[in-house]
């Protein structure tokens, strides 16, 4: 197995230098990571190489859900739909411990004309209700036996009491139906080390800068190791790009013309304190937007985030919330919720592109353009998987590996991943008995000890091997969050954490949740990683600078 830690990264690359493997996967979001696991769970030798850290990109800026997608059903886009309800039940079932059911309440307004952008209406709005639940009922019959619970109707005072903040006048009635809810960027973690288990080399901070191609094929690709500032050839007998929206530039840097086109469309979401929007555990789905969106409030951990925007690109690297982003959320939050928000209660905002696949047409919103995913391949060899989503990421991923099978004529219609569980879920109903008893022994609060379970599954035992060994590790990163310092140390040692950055944005959610944006803790997160990575003292002063400096790029402009 490869140890997926920071001090065994330069080995791996040293592994990826000297070895030709099966599979070189470009990407280390949600799909790449998808990719691998498929592959090594095949059989295949897999080396992935992720410019960035892992989940930098659209894979950790998302809703957090994993769901079908009932915005698309009036789309009459039932095999999206269909394809993402069968995902959204497998990873129930492999990931139990990271993906959750929740309810989402829908209410029904007088005047309503186009809820969850409905393309049609009804005269004066009369029968929409009716219209809503044979719509619902179609998403539940989709799921088949995968389904999480079927949606029920609610009366006028049952949405009153399952969404207390909801504006109460012209209110009629509501629905709730069910889907999942994860952490994107924890998700993508399993995977990754769920891909390790299955021998797969991966390395973040190592950026592709060009192929290489024996008669016109590509057969390798040089990497530069932006953290070690060197550079390395990996070689592969079949080279998959998994970069989402950066898909057409790799693909560009073959010699054959680009079959790739995709369109990124910015999602901007706003996250608050779960109080100050008096959510329960329960979502909310504002029903109708001028522009015909669908737009979510969720409670998340200790917050809940509300967006999302459909709007064009900017820099891909650096996606940044405009005013007129955040200003197009309040107004509707404040529409239909009673609480009245201003820009001086949002928690933090977050902004990710997502890599739809672009029309032929020149005129088009990004708005109405399909989240199906599509796997290409040029006359270079270069297999590219684009679009999707994060629901269906698995499917994907499975998918782009039937392309690599039937190039090397197997025949075999294995899927091993549609039964695999992720690392952390092996055992989790027992593991999560011991880590009650043991995190109570070691004096953890019960937030803390629900939030290393959910994050780490049965792996959160050997995280509290930890604390035994340092009792200090045990203390929260700060006080109103469950996080605590024993996390740092383990990001390190097992998920390759290599900045304050990868700790703070993605192993764990603190950037989004602490008002500072972990900007208080950023000092004793670098000294921890210090210790653990043998940096000198300027290197750990030139970290915390460079986190510091993230977060300013981050400002709403």
């Amino acid at each position: 197995m490869q140890e997926l830690s920071s001090s065994t990264r330069a080995r791996t690359i040293a592994l990826m230098e000297s070895e030709t493997f099966d599979v070189l996967v470009i990407g280390g979001g949600v799909t790449g990571a998808g990719v691998a696991l498929d592959a090594a769970a095949r059989g295949y030798s897999v080396a992935l190489v992720e410019k960035g850290d892992f989940a930098s990109g659209t894979s950790s800026k998302s809703t957090k859900l994993v769901h079908g997608g009932i915005r698309y059903l009036p789309n009459f886009d039932f095999a999206l739909v269909r394809e993402a309800l069968v995902e959204r039940g497998l990873l129930l079932r492999n990931a139990p411990f990271l993906v959750h059911p929740i309810g989402f309440v829908l209410p029904i307004y007088k005047g309503d004309r186009h809820p969850v952008g409905l393309p049609f209406t009804t005269p004066w709005g009369i029968g929409l209700g009716v219209v809503m639940d044979i719509g619902l009922w179609f998403y539940d019959a989709l799921a088949g036996r995968l389904n999480v619970k079927r949606h029920r109707r609610l009366s006028r005072q049952e949405v009153i009491q399952l969404a207390p903040a909801l504006v109460t006048e012209n209110l009629k009635e509501g629905f709730i139906y069910y889907d999942g809810q994860t952490n994107d960027a924890r998700l993508t973690m399993a995977i990754l080390r769920t891909a390790a288990q299955y021998d797969a080399a991966i390395a973040n901070y190592a950026e592709v800068t060009s192929f290489v191609s024996e008669n016109g094929k590509v057969c390798g690709a040089h990497v530069h190791d932006n953290l070690g500032d060197q550079s390395f050839i990996a070689r592969a007998r079949h080279i998959v790009n998994a970069t989402g929206v950066f898909a057409e530039e790799v693909e560009a840097l073959t010699e054959a013309g680009s079959l790739v086109h995709v369109e990124p469309s910015k999602g901007v979401h706003l996250v608050f304190a779960r109080a100050d929007v008096k959510i329960g555990d329960d979502a909310i789905v504002l029903p109708e937007t001028d522009d015909k969106r669908v737009l979510f409030l969720v409670p998340w951990q200790s917050r809940a985030v509300f967006g999302t925007t459909d709007t064009g690109s900017g820099d891909l690297d650096h996606p940044t919330a405009t005013q007129d982003d955040i200003a197009y959320l309040l107004h509707y939050l404040n529409h239909y919720l009673s609480v009245h928000l201003t820009a001086d209660d949002i928690v933090s905002v977050y902004a990710g592109y997502r890599p739809l696949l672009r029309s032929r047409s020149a005129a088009h919103s990004t708005a109405r353009l399909s989240r199906t995913h599509a796997v290409l391949q040029n006359s270079s060899g270069l297999v590219t998987i684009v679009g999707g989503k994060l629901t269906t990421y698995r499917r994907m991923a499975q998918d782009t590996v039937d392309v690599l099978s039937r190039r090397d004529g197997s025949k075999s219609r294995s899927h091993p991943t549609r039964n695999l569980p992720l690392s952390g879920s092996a055992g989790w109903p027992a593991a999560r008995r011991d880590l009650e008893v043991k995190g109570t022994a070691l004096g953890l609060s019960a937030q803390t000890i629900s939030h290393l379970g959910e994050s780490y599954g049965s792996l959160a035992l050997p995280l509290l091997s930890l604390i035994e060994s340092d009792a200090s590790l045990g203390a929260r990163l700060i006080e109103d969050l469950p996080y605590i310092r024993a996390e740092v140390v383990y990001a390190c040692r097992h998920e390759m954490a290599m900045t304050p950055y990868d700790v703070l944005a993605r192993r764990t959610s603190i950037i989004l949740e602490d008002r500072d944006r972990g900007a208080g803790i950023v000092d004793d997160v670098a000294a921890l990683m210090a210790q653990e990575l043998d940096w000198s003292p300027e290197q750990q002063k030139a970290m915390i600078e460079s986190y510091r400096a993230a977060l300013g790029r981050q400002l709403p402009v």
